[in-house]
C-alpha cells in the first residue's frame, strides 16, 4: 500500500489512497498485476509514492495512460541518467513515421509527456542532481526544436524550393538561439523557452533537379521561407492540442521585439546589435546559445556552421575587449528596476522574482560577466553554478559569498521545481494552502513547512544582502547636520501651543496656527489611529523629516500650509502601506522632490496620493527631470511587458497603466519646474500615447489570433500582422496632448472581403469573418484602454468622429471612409480631418489613408458656403460651451478655449484656411498641428507674417495657460479683465477679417 511510505500528515494517506483507487479503475487486470509485481521492489514503491504525492501531473499521466506507468517502471529508464543523444534517439524513434504536421505534433507531445514524467520523477526522488534535471529539460527543448526544424524545413523545400544565398550561392540554414535558462542549460521543469531565429543571407528559393519540361513550382524570398519555417516550428512546439503542448515559446527577445521580423538574416542582426542594442539586451545575450540548426542535411552542422558564425558576430556585443565600467550605471538602473518591481508588485512568495530570489543570484553573477567578461573569457561561461566558485576564488565575491549563493541557489531551484512539477505550471509562487505547503516541505525532505520556511528565509536574506552589495550606490556624505529631530515633539503633540508656534517661527514658517491644526487633524485621523505599531514608528520618523524639508529653501510666495496639506493627503493614503514612508525617510532627495512637486502642482500631489508606487520615480532626480526619448520609451515598455503572458490581460493592463503614469509624472515634473517647453511636453505626451496604443494593438491581435486564428488575405493566405490602423484626431492628431486629454480615434481595417480567419482549421476555435474579427479586435482595444482598474483608465477613448458617429460601424475600410468623406460628411467632419493622422498600426493602410486625406482636403470649395458652415458651427459651440451670464460676468471671466478670441477661434480659422486654399497649395494639408499649418499659411502668402506671428503667440500662450491650469487642477477659465487682453483682441480682429460673412 503506497500510503505506508509517507507520513500520516496533511492528508497524505488520503491523497495516495484516492490516487491508487483511480489508477486501478482505469487499469486492466493485467496492468494491475504488472504494477503489483514491479512494486514488490520497495525502493520503487517509495519512489512512486513520492512521485504521485509530489506531482499531480505525474499522477494524471499515469492515470490517463496506465500502460505508460508500467512501461517506464519496467524499462529502468527512471533509474539512469540520459544524454542529449538519448533524448534525440528516443524522439526520432517515436516520430519516425510522421508525415503530416499533426502527426509530428502528436509525437512531440507524447514524447514530452514521457520525458517530463521521467525528469520530474527523478527530481522528486533525488535521483538526479539539480544540474542533471536542468540539463535534461534543456535537452528536451533542444531535440524537440531540432526535430521540428528539420521536419518543416523539408516540407517547405518541397513546396518552395531550397533557400539560396544571394552572395554565396549556398543553401541557407536556420539557426535557433536559445536565450535565458535554455541558453545556459538551466531550464526549469515547466519553463517557457526564449528563442531567436536567424539565417545567414537574403536571397530567393529555387527548385533543383526538376524533370525536363516539368511545370515551374512556386518560389519565394529567403525571408518569407524562413518566416514560414519559424511560424511552423512555433506552432509545433507551442500550440495547445488535445495532447497538450511541448514548450511555450517566447520570441520577444528578438531584435525590435514583437514589432520586429520573426526571422532576421545575420547582416541585419549584426547591424541591429551594433547600432541599437540596449544594455539589457547585452544582459540577455550573454546566455545565448545555438540550440538547433538545420538545412538540407546534417552535414551543415559541421565545424564552421552557420551557428558558429552567428555567435562570433554577436559576441562583441555582449563582451567588450576591456573591463567595461561603462556598464555599471546601466546595471545600477537594472538593479533599481528589480528592487522597484519586487517592492511594487509584492512578490514576497515568488522564489524567482521576489526578495532574495533566483533572479537576484543570477544578477550578481551577470554583473561580473558584463563588466569583466570581455577581458576574462572564463566569465563567458553561462551556468550560474559554474561561475559562482570562480567569482569567489578570484576575489570578485567576498570569501564565502560564492558558497552561500550557490547553496541558496540550489535550494531555490529545488523549491521552484517542486512547485512547478506539482501541476506542470509555470509559476514560482509558493502555495497558499497549508496542506500544499506541508507537501512541498516533505517533498524536499524537511519535517514540516515551518522548518523549510526558516531555512528558505535565511537563504533569501543572504542572497539579498549580496545582491544589494553588488555595484552599490556611491555613498554620499551629508555635511548638513540632521535638524529634523527638533520637529519630533511638535509632531507628537508634546509642545504647548506657544512653544509650537515659537519653533515654527524660528524655522521660518508662517501661518503657524494653521500648520499646527493640520498636524493635529492628521494625528487624530482614523487612518493614523488605526495604524499598527510598526507603521506608527515609521510615521514618527518620517514626519519630522518632512517638516524639516518643508522649512528648507522655500519660495517666499509659496503657500507652505497648502503644500503640507497636499503631502499629508499622501501620508493618509499610505497609512496601511508605510513602506513608502520608509522610502521617503531614507531618501532625502526623493523627499525633497516630493515637497517641490506637491508645492508646484496639486495634480501631481493627487497622482502620487492615488498611486504611491510612483514615489519610486522620485528616487533619481536625473531621470525625473530628463524624460526618455521615444526610442528609450519604446525600449522601456518592451522590457516591462517581456515577462507578461499574452493571456494575462489584467497583468498587461496594470503594466501599461503604470508605464503611462510614471512617464507622465516625469513630463509634469519637467513642466511645473520649467525644465521643458510647452511644445516638447505635448510631443512627449503624444509619444507615450502612441507607444501604448501600439502595445495595446499587439495584445488585442495576439489574443484574437490565439482564439480564432489569423485572418486571410484576398488570395486565401493567412496574414501574420494585423491589417489594422488607428487614426488620431483632435489633440492626439495635432500632437497637442495635455496631461488629462482623452483620445479621439477612428479604426480602419484592411481585411479582405469575403475571407475569414484560420481558426476552424488550425486551432479548433470558431472561424470569423474578417470584418467581425477586426470589429472584435477594436472592441478589445477600447476595453483595454477604457476599463477602470485599480490604477484607473489607460486613456478615455472617444469614437464619435468615426463615420456616422456613435451609430456607425466601429471599424471601416479606407475605401468606405473615403467614400463617406466625399459624399456624406458634414463640413465640421472635414474640419476635423485637418487634424487627423495615422498614429499606430499598418503602414500600408496609413499610406492609403494619407492619400484619401490629401484628396479630400485639397478639393476646391465654394468659399462663401464653406465660411458660412464654419461660422455657424462656431456660433453653435459658443452658445453651448462659452462663458454664460451677464455682460459684466462675461467681462470678468475668460474661457481660454471656448470664449471669443480663444483657442477654438484660432483652430477654426486654421481649419477653414486649409479647406479653402489647399487645392491651390497642397502643402497646407501636409501637417496636422496648428503651429506648422500657420507657418505654411504664412509661406504661401494667405496670411501675413505679422498676423501669423500674433496667432502663433496667442495659441502658445493659451495652451501654456491651459496646461498650467490643468496641473493646478483648475478649469480652463481665467478670472479678471487683464489677462490675455492683447491676444484676444488680435484673434478677434483676424476672425473678423477672415471669417466675417459679407452682408
Amino acid at each position: 500500500m503506497l500510503a505506508s511510505y509517507v507520513p500520516n500528515q496533511a492528508n497524505f494517506h488520503t491523497i495516495l489512497e484516492q490516487y491508487s483507487q483511480q489508477w486501478q479503475e482505469r487499469a486492466s487486470t493485467e496492468q494491475q498485476a504488472s504494477l503489483a509485481s514491479l512494486l514488490a521492489d520497495q525502493g520503487l514503491a517509495k519512489q512512486l509514492a513520492k512521485a504521485w504525492l509530489g506531482s499531480e501531473f505525474i499522477f494524471h499521466c499515469c492515470r490517463d495512460q496506465p500502460q505508460l506507468l508500467i512501461d517506464v517502471l519496467g524499462s529502468g529508464e527512471l533509474q539512469s541518467a540520459w544524454s542529449v543523444d538519448d533524448f534525440t534517439e528516443a524522439l526520432k524513434n517515436l516520430s519516425a513515421s510522421a508525415e503530416k504536421d499533426t502527426e509530428l505534433d502528436r509525437a512531440l507531445r507524447l514524447f514530452r509527456r514521457r520525458a517530463m514524467l521521467r525528469i520530474i520523477w527523478r527530481d522528486l526522488n533525488q535521483l538526479a542532481p539539480l544540474e542533471e534535471t536542468t540539463a535534461d529539460m534543456s535537452a528536451l527543448a533542444e531535440c524537440s526544436s531540432q526535430l521540428a526544424l528539420e521536419f518543416h524545413y523539408r516540407a517547405l523545400v518541397k513546396r518552395y524550393g531550397l533557400p539560396i544565398g544571394k552572395e554565396s550561392g549556398k543553401v541557407q540554414s536556420l539557426v535557433i538561439l536559445g536565450m535565458g535558462k535554455l541558453g545556459a542549460r538551466e531550464l526549469n521543469v515547466s519553463s517557457d523557452i526564449d528563442l531567436i531565429f536567424a539565417y545567414p543571407e537574403s536571397g530567393e528559393t529555387e527548385h533543383r533537379n526538376l524533370e525536363p519540361g516539368a511545370r515551374p513550382k512556386k518560389t519565394t524570398s529567403n525571408q518569407e521561407f524562413f518566416n514560414r519555417l519559424g511560424q511552423k516550428i512555433i506552432k509545433s512546439l507551442d500550440a495547445q492540442t488535445v495532447d497538450g503542448f511541448v514548450f511555450r515559446v517566447d520570441m520577444r527577445l528578438r531584435p525590435y521585439g514583437e514589432s520586429g521580423s520573426l526571422v532576421m538574416n545575420f547582416g541585419s542582426m549584426e547591424e541591429y546589435y551594433q547600432t541599437q542594442g540596449r544594455e539589457w539586451e547585452r544582459y540577455a545575450m550573454i546566455k545565448a546559445r545555438v540550440i538547433a540548426e538545420g538545412g538540407p542535411s546534417q552535414e551543415d552542422l559541421a565545424e564552421g556552421s552557420a551557428g558558429d558564425e552567428l555567435m562570433e558576430l554577436l559576441r562583441p556585443f555582449s563582451y567588450r575587449r576591456y573591463i567595461d565600467f561603462s556598464a555599471i550605471e546601466a546595471l545600477r538602473d537594472m538593479k533599481r528596476m528589480i528592487n522597484r518591481e519586487v517592492h511594487r508588485k509584492g512578490m514576497a512568495t515568488d522564489v524567482k522574482l521576489g526578495f532574495g530570489g533566483i533572479r537576484e543570484v543570477e544578477f550578481v553573477v551577470q554583473v561580473f560577466q558584463l563588466i569583466r567578461g570581455g577581458r576574462d573569457q572564463r566569465l563567458q561561461e553561462r551556468r550560474v553554478l559554474k561561475l559562482l566558485p570562480l567569482l569567489q576564488e578570484d576575489g570578485y565575491l567576498p570569501e564565502g559569498a560564492g558558497d552561500r549563493l550557490a547553496k541558496a541557489y540550489r535550494l531555490l531551484r529545488h523549491v521552484e521545481h517542486a512547485i512547478q512539477g506539482h501541476q506542470d505550471k509555470q509559476t514560482q509562487a509558493l502555495p497558499v494552502d497549508e496542506n500544499d505547503l506541508e507537501r512541498l516541505a516533505w517533498v524536499l525532505n524537511y519535517r514540516n513547512w515551518a522548518e523549510l520556511d526558516a531555512v528558505l528565509q535565511s537563504h533569501r536574506e543572504q542572497v539579498n544582502a549580496e545582491f544589494q552589495a553588488v555595484i552599490a550606490e556611491p555613498e554620499e556624505e551629508s555635511k548638513e547636520e540632521d535638524e529634523s529631530e527638533a520637529f519630533l515633539p511638535l509632531w507628537l503633540g508634546e509642545l504647548e501651543k506657544d512653544g509650537a508656534i515659537e519653533l515654527l517661527e524660528q524655522r521660518g514658517y508662517q501661518q503657524c496656527e494653521k500648520l499646527i491644526q493640520q498636524l493635529n487633524d492628521l494625528r487624530q485621523s482614523r487612518a493614523i489611529l488605526a495604524m499598527q505599531a510598526e507603521g506608527r514608528d515609521r510615521l514618527d520618523k518620517f514626519m519630522p523629516r518632512l517638516l524639516h524639508t518643508l522649512s528648507l529653501g522655500r519660495n517666499p510666495e509659496e503657500d507652505i500650509a497648502e503644500t503640507l496639506s497636499r503631502v499629508l493627503g499622501l501620508v493618509s493614503s499610505v497609512a496601511r502601506r508605510t513602506i513608502y514612508l520608509v522610502l521617503l525617510t531614507e531618501n532625502p532627495v526623493a523627499l525633497a522632490q516630493l515637497v517641490r512637486l506637491c508645492a508646484a502642482s496639486p495634480w501631481i500631489a493627487d497622482q502620487l496620493s492615488r498611486h504611491p508606487a510612483l514615489l519610486d520615480e522620485l528616487l533619481d532626480h536625473r531621470s525625473l527631470y530628463s524624460p526618455p526619448s521615444r526610442q528609450e520609451l519604446a525600449d522601456q515598455l518592451r522590457q516591462e511587458c517581456l515577462r507578461i503572458e499574452w493571456d494575462d490581460l489584467e497583468g498587461y493592463m496594470e503594466a501599461l497603466r503604470y508605464f503611462r503614469m510614471a512617464n507622465v509624472l516625469r513630463i509634469a515634473a519637467c513642466e511645473v519646474t520649467g525644465a521643458m517647453p510647452l511644445m516638447k511636453v505635448s510631443d512627449h505626451l503624444t509619444d507615450i500615447a502612441e507607444l501604448l496604443l501600439e502595445k495595446v494593438i499587439e495584445v488585442a491581435w495576439k489574443q484574437m489570433v490565439d482564439r480564432h486564428g489569423q485572418p486571410r488575405d484576398a488570395e486565401g493566405e493567412s496574414v501574420s500582422r494585423p491589417e489594422f490602423l488607428v487614426l488620431g484626431y483632435g489633440k492626439v492628431g495635432g500632437i497637442e496632448l495635455g496631461h488629462s486629454s482623452d483620445l479621439d480615434l477612428v479604426f480602419i481595417h484592411g481585411g479582405a472581403q469575403g475571407q475569414g480567419t484560420t481558426g476552424k482549421d488550425d486551432t479548433g476555435e470558431r472561424s470569423l469573418d474578417n470584418l467581425i474579427f477586426y470589429t472584435r479586435m477594436a472592441q478589445k482595444v477600447i476595453h483595454i484602454m477604457n476599463t477602470q482598474t485599480v490604477s484607473g483608465q489607460l486613456y478615455e477613448v472617444d469614437m464619435r468622429l468615426r463615420p456616422n458617429g456613435n451609430s456607425g460601424m466601429l471599424v471601416t475600410t479606407v475605401e468606405a471612409y473615403g467614400q463617406y468623406l466625399q459624399q456624406e460628411a458634414w463640413t465640421w467632419e472635414k474640419q476635423a480631418l485637418v487634424r487627423a493622422r495615422a498614429i499606430s498600426g499598418c503602414r500600408s493602410l496609413a499610406e492609403q489613408f494619407d492619400k484619401v486625406r490629401q484628396n479630400i482636403l485639397c478639393q476646391p470649395r465654394e468659399l462663401a458656403a464653406l465660411r458660412e458652415d464654419v461660422v455657424q458651427m462656431r456660433e453653435k459651440m459658443r452658445k453651448h460651451l462659452a462663458t454664460q451670464g451677464s455682460d459684466d460676468e462675461k467681462a470678468q471671466r475668460f474661457d481660454i478655449k471656448q470664449d471669443v478670441g480663444g483657442i477654438v477661434d484660432i483652430e477654426f480659422m486654421v481649419q477653414y484656411s486649409v479647406l479653402a486654399w489647399a487645392h491651390e497649395q497642397p502643402s497646407l494639408a501636409k501637417w496636422t498641428d496648428n503651429i506648422r499649418i500657420l507657418g505654411c499659411l504664412e509661406q504661401t502668402g494667405f496670411i501675413s507674417a505679422e498676423d501669423t506671428a500674433q496667432l502663433i503667440e496667442a495659441y502658445k500662450a493659451y495652451r501654456s495657460a491651459g496646461h498650467r491650469l490643468a496641473l493646478q487642477r483648475q478649469k480652463s477659465v481665467l478670472h479678471g479683465k487683464s489677462e490675455f487682453t492683447a491676444e484676444r483682441q488680435s484673434v478677434q480682429r483676424l476672425w473678423q477679417q477672415l471669417m466675417l460673412l459679407p452682408k
